[in-house]
């Protein structure tokens, strides 16, 4: 084996739990918009009950006249559009930040409000979402291990999700940081990966991948001439170049056992 000089790191679900991150996303942002959208439009009702025209409204209709948003379209009418919207636009389909803010402004318009409302509630709502998207707590052991291969080899993120890892303290170990779906590239497609290795200046061979996704991480990663390590929840046959972890805790361990085998 030849001398490792580069790790990249997916994110979710490899340095952190995400799925109660994601389901405090979703709900939290999506009923603090229906709690801010109802505020805004009583209020505009007390100021502007004459412009109501023909039972509907320039953006400023009282809720109570069709009901709160999140009742005329509850949150699994919000997930339902976003798939749609993949499917329409299969060149976006890992663009999340794109598909929410795109399914959320369409809502909004079916919903009554006038174009520029209803993109300027999206995007008030898109920015709620990014702050509890954040709030991420990672495994316990994450920080230091990262300071210590950042000692020793060149690091990169590459993410299929909208976290900007920049915004967290995680952050400082990351000096690359590829978001795939921007890219309109999410993985499996090569291109993230690629892109990570020539802005570490690493060939294939000398780079290391981590992630969760056997699909989305050790496959791809592999299939460019990686090493790859899979954290996965079995003991399913593993060809050579994919080495499986439970938790990212145990990485080090296995960097050791793979320099040795130089």
């Amino acid at each position: 084996m030849v001398r490792l000089e580069a790790i990249t790191f997916d994110l979710d679900d490899t340095l952190w739990d995400n799925g109660g991150v994601m389901r405090r996303t979703e709900e939290g942002h999506y009923a603090w918009l229906d709690a801010a959208l109802h505020a805004w439009l009583e209020g505009r009702r007390q100021d502007r009950l004459e412009e109501r025209l023909g039972g509907h409204a320039d953006g400023a209709e009282p809720s109570g006249a069709r009901g709160r948003f999140a009742e005329r379209f509850p949150l699994a009418a919000f997930i339902e559009r976003r798939l749609r919207l993949a499917g329409a636009h299969p060149l976006r389909r890992g663009d999340f930040t794109w598909l929410r803010h795109r399914a959320l402004t369409e809502l909004l318009n079916e919903y009554g409000l006038a174009a520029e409302h209803a993109d300027h509630w999206a995007s008030r709502a898109m920015e709620r979402f990014m702050v509890l998207r954040h709030e991420v707590t990672p495994h316990e052991e994450v920080d230091e291990l990262l300071d210590e291969l950042g000692r020793r080899y060149r690091l990169a993120s590459i993410t299929n999700g909208n976290v900007e890892i920049a915004r967290l303290a995680l952050g400082r170990h990351f000096p690359v940081a590829i978001a795939a779906g921007e890219l309109l590239a999410p993985k499996p497609d090569p291109r993230p990966f690629l892109a990570a290795l020539a802005r570490l200046g690493t060939p294939p061979s000398r780079a290391l991948h981590v992630g969760d996704s056997w699909a989305e991480d050790a496959l791809p990663a592999r299939r460019l001439g990686m090493q790859a390590v899979w954290i996965g929840p079995d003991d399913r046959d593993l060809p050579a170049g994919i080495h499986r972890l439970d938790h990212v805790r145990e990485l080090p361990t296995l960097i050791r056992w793979l320099e040795r085998q130089r």
